[in-house]
């Protein structure tokens, strides 16, 4: 995938105002608003998350080897966007964040689905 192949994230306050003001209007070419209710079937369906910080390489030697407070060395540096998918199925890019000592992932960019 080439950089053209990303979207950034809609501002969704801006959505919801161009919604608004487009709900009512004849010919309006603007979706129907996808609301809570439409939703109710699927909410709870499980779906998996994964967020990959990064990959490497060990022999089974380093592995029995590791111990708490071992450090593994990956390929992705800090800064560097990371790949997000919902069950197997890559759909965003983010960041890796620290909100209240703990491990967050800000969503950077939605990757467009491909027909």
């Amino acid at each position: 995938m080439n950089q053209t192949d990303h979207s950034p994230l809609p501002d969704l306050n801006s959505v919801a105002e161009n919604t608004l003001q487009h709900a009512g209007r004849e010919g309006s070419q603007s979706p129907a608003p996808v609301l809570e209710a439409d939703l109710d079937p699927v909410l709870d369906v499980p779906i998996t998350i994964t967020a990959i910080l990064g990959r490497t390489h060990l022999t089974i030697a380093d592995v029995l080897r590791l111990n708490e407070g071992s450090i593994i060395e990956l390929d992705k540096a800090i800064g560097e966007p990371i790949d997000i998918y919902i069950n197997n199925r890559l759909i965003a890019r983010g960041e890796v964040t620290l909100v209240d000592d703990n491990l967050a992932i800000t969503l950077s960019e939605i990757i467009p689905a491909t027909a």
